[in-house]
């Protein structure tokens, strides 16, 4: 974010973190900005901070930056956090700070990687008015979409990226296991599956969930859907009670249902 927003022409006055060493590593791949520690008191110029840590450690470096800074009418606190809502920055909102959230819909692996894809983007903003004045000014600056999460129901907003990218790149890696031991290449593996998955992705906007829906599930073949559980016990049992559970939600969204197994026959006496 630092260096985006330095290249689209907003100046980074500081870096602040509470390593010294790691403020230095941060300013210098932006580019610009003093490393300072996150309690120095030279931070009260700074008319706008954006503050990006984890969800676990924001509560407490808002505590942190109210105790140290003195004077907060007037200035802006963003942060970067999905999962958290406005009210962790309560603390500098009380000292008159307008505070707000801006989190990117999207996944940074490496500051590296966020560079390139967080342009272009899609942002859940919300907060006090001036607050949110800046950070749609932002994601203006890159090229971005801004859209608002209910307050209350923000946990959901950031399940829905947990169940799309860290469960996702966790079953591409089973995937390719399974690819590595059927004997398909190594060199050809992970470029297969990105094409595969990014063509799936590209059916689901265009089609929606059903209509992109493919496999023997929604065939109904379930001579299939046997062999593969019988073929899972045996290569990878752990990732059973996974395949059960995806095939009970992707029959849900298919609008078919599971053959019940006949009951036994009673022999006469």
């Amino acid at each position: 974010m630092g260096k985006l927003l330095a290249r689209a022409g907003f100046p980074v006055l500081f870096v602040a973190g509470r390593r010294l060493s790691a403020a230095r590593q941060a300013a210098r791949f932006i580019g610009g900005g003093r490393p300072v520690r996150l309690g120095a008191r030279d931070l009260a110029e700074a008319p706008v901070f954006l503050v990006t840590v984890s969800d676990a450690a924001l509560h407490d470096v808002a505590l942190s930056l109210a105790e140290h800074v003195d004077r907060w009418r007037g200035k802006i606190v963003l942060h970067t956090c999905g999962s958290v809502g406005v009210e962790v920055l309560e603390p500098l909102r009380r000292r008159g700070a307008a505070v707000g959230a801006l989190h990117p819909f999207q996944t940074i692996p490496s500051a590296r990687v966020g560079v390139q894809n967080l342009r272009g983007g899609f942002w859940a903003v919300e907060g006090d008015l001036p607050a949110r004045k800046v950070a749609r000014e932002w994601v203006k600056a890159l090229e971005g979409k801004s859209f608002e999460v209910r307050p209350s129901r923000r946990t959901l907003y950031h399940l829905s990226a947990f169940l799309v990218c860290p469960t996702v790149v966790t079953l591409m890696d089973r995937s390719r296991r399974l690819l590595r031991r059927s004997g398909v290449p190594a060199r050809i593996v992970r470029p297969m599956l990105g094409q595969f998955v990014g063509e799936t992705v590209r059916n689901f906007v265009e089609l929606g969930g059903r209509k992109a829906l493919s496999g023997p599930a929604v065939r109904g073949d379930w001579v299939t859907i046997r062999r593969h559980l019988r073929a899972l016990r045996r290569a990878a049992p752990e990732l059973v009670p996974a395949y059960r559970a995806l095939l009970r939600i992707m029959l849900q969204l298919a609008g078919r249902e599971a053959p019940r197994r006949a009951k036994p026959r009673r022999h006469a006496p």
